[in-house]
């Protein structure tokens, strides 16, 4: 946790305007027995009911005043704990979003969603008991002590003898339990992760009829979670009962003792009771530590994942070079991406999933990528906007190496139509303007029309201004898709990327697609990835996978001559006329 306290800097008025008020109403507490003691051994004792009401005045106004300086502790406690939750909240997705996809795929989504939620909000609650009791706990098991001795240094060797007591068994307790709390957050993890599932796969759970299997599931995941938690719940249920079984063992030593003393004259009544008082004190004060104790453990597990995220650093470095973004002219005869041997394995595995991969894209050019199912498809087009550095050999964009680049530079010279349709919750003109926010009116009809969207967004109420649910579910897959594209297409690319985008159009609205590209993107490289050997035959250039090999690559008809795999894929498809036609 300590590396997370450089978020208390921002908040350095509360740190101290809280728990010097929190001390002050500690000292005030401290002060009660000693008026209590007064009024029995002077106002009880003789009758005096004027002194009783006085002193009981006293007590009052201790109280109230003492109210007052714990709520502007309180307030204190919540500016700072909220102030710093939502900065760790905000550093936290900002540093998420600098992690390369490498890094996001050995975090994990869910994971992650449990970080920034449930371990912030655990941390965050420790910061709010760090002002509002970190200082007033420990202030009155020492405070009680020196009071006690001033009372009677005999008998405040009780107390000195049972702090020590209860501290080691605090200690015991809490050594045990610790390892459990990080065990636990592991489980918290799995609840996430299954319940996620269960809410984004719901069609395909009810279309199977898994309802069963999945609540068994979950409630095998949550009984885990629960175990941990009750085990650690046992653990730390011991505290109170064995605190107060030596808090009673000592209030009555007290009185005993205390007793003795008041017969020979050394002691009062009223500091006796004040003796029992200020023991009882410092049992809720230890009580109070030991619950300190297991929220900080908490957190401390909590702060550890924590800095896991901060702490990893995106394996891709980002590159200074800017280039000439948006000047769409390049000499025809330069190839705008190069390839030159280039071989990748995903972090962890010892196998190559593309292995000695060149070609080069020129401008204007639509190249078709095609292949069998991890052939290695979308891994390539996800090197050439830098999601993942290559393991070997080389990118070059313009001329210039790609890792020479800053991530925007790269990214603003691509158009990317994703495998899975991702649209987000909002109007159809914030989704379209994400790569492009100044984009106007006639942009992001443009690229509708070219997408072939234009027949249903004009039907829609309020057109671009119609809302689209979380992930699109008011939206066909076909719709979602066309949007995917026309997102792509609105900020005028030079590299268009189609990874398997039109998947759910069928073949009328794909040809008219491809037309449309054709006309109206003519200026852009164009890499269509595709299954259907139609989709793509139509290229300028096709580029054929097997198994993160180059199998070939060429026009139709010379694949059709040249390549075994090209030809069984597009006879497996395609009648003997179709592929001639091509």
């Amino acid at each position: 946790m300590i590396s997370l306290a450089r978020y208390l800097k921002y908040f350095k008025k509360e740190l101290m305007i809280g728990p010097f008020f929190k001390l002050l109403e500690a000292v005030f507490e401290l002060i009660v027995p000693l008026v209590m003691a007064s009024i029995i051994d002077i106002g009880i004792k003789n009758g005096d009911k004027r002194y009783v009401l006085e002193r009981g005045a006293i007590i009052l106004l201790l109280g109230i005043v003492g109210l007052l300086f714990a709520l502007i502790c309180q307030y204190s406690a919540a500016r700072a704990s909220q102030g710093f939750g939502t900065r760790v909240r905000n550093d936290l997705f900002a540093h998420i979003n600098t992690l390369s996809h490498a890094e996001l795929d050995q975090l994990g989504t869910n994971s992650l969603i449990t970080v920034i939620t449930n371990d912030v909000n655990q941390v965050q609650l420790a910061v709010a008991m760090l002002i509002r009791l970190v200082v007033r706990a420990p202030f009155l098991v020492i405070g009680a002590t020196v009071m006690a001795m001033f009372l009677d240094l005999k008998v405040s060797l009780i107390f000195l003898a049972v702090v020590p007591v209860i501290s080691f068994l605090l200690y015991i307790i809490m050594k045990k339990s610790i390892p459990f709390y990080r065990i636990r957050q592991k489980a918290l993890d799995k609840i996430s992760l299954v319940t996620r599932e269960n809410l984004t796969g719901a069609r395909v759970i009810r279309a199977f009829s898994r309802q069963e299997r999945e609540e068994q599931r979950f409630e095998q995941v949550n009984g885990e979670a629960a175990d941990i938690a009750i085990h650690v719940g046992k653990l730390s249920a011991l505290l109170s009962p064995a605190t107060f079984v030596i808090m009673n063992f000592a209030i009555c030593a007290i009185i005993w003792f205390g007793g003795m003393r008041v017969n020979t004259g050394k002691l009062t009544q009223g500091e006796v009771i004040a003796l029992i008082n200020y023991m009882m004190q410092i049992s809720l004060a230890l009580v109070v530590v030991a619950n300190l104790v297991i929220i900080f453990t908490k957190a401390a597990a909590c702060a550890t994942r924590i800095n896991k995220i901060f702490d990893m650093k995106a394996s891709i470095s980002e590159g200074t070079y800017q280039g000439e973004a948006g000047d769409l002219s390049c000499d025809e005869h330069a190839p705008i991406l190069s390839l030159r041997n280039i071989s990748f394995a995903y972090p962890g595995s010892e196998e190559y999933a593309l292995e000695d991969i060149s070609f080069d894209i020129f401008q204007g050019e639509t190249i078709g990528i095609i292949g069998g199912t991890g052939s290695g498809k979308s891994t390539l087009v996800n090197l050439l906007p830098r999601f993942y550095d290559v393991t070997e050999g080389a990118i070059k964009l313009e001329g210039t190496l790609l890792k020479e680049y800053t991530h925007e530079a790269i990214r603003s010279r691509f158009g990317i139509a994703p495998q899975k349709a991702v649209l987000f919750y909002g109007s159809i003109r914030d989704n379209l303007k994400m790569a492009k926010p100044e984009a106007t009116e006639k942009e992001l009809w443009k690229a509708i029309r070219t997408a072939q969207a234009e027949e249903f967004v004009d039907k829609l109420p309020g057109k671009l201004d119609y809302m689209i649910m979380q992930d699109g579910k008011n939206l066909s897959g076909g719709q979602k898709q066309r949007l995917t594209i026309a997102r792509a297409l609105v900020a005028n690319p030079k590299l268009l990327i189609l990874d398997d985008s039109s998947s759910a159009l069928d073949y009328t609205t794909d040809a008219g697609l491809r037309r449309a590209l054709k006309t109206e993107c003519a200026d852009m490289a164009i890499l269509m990835v595709g299954q259907r050997a139609a989709a793509i035959k139509q290229a300028d250039r096709i580029i054929v996978l097997e198994d993160g090999k180059l199998a070939g690559i060429g026009r139709h008809s010379e694949l059709m001559e040249s390549c075994e795999v090209y030809r069984e894929i597009c006879l497996s498809q395609l009648s003997e006329e179709e592929v001639n036609r091509g």
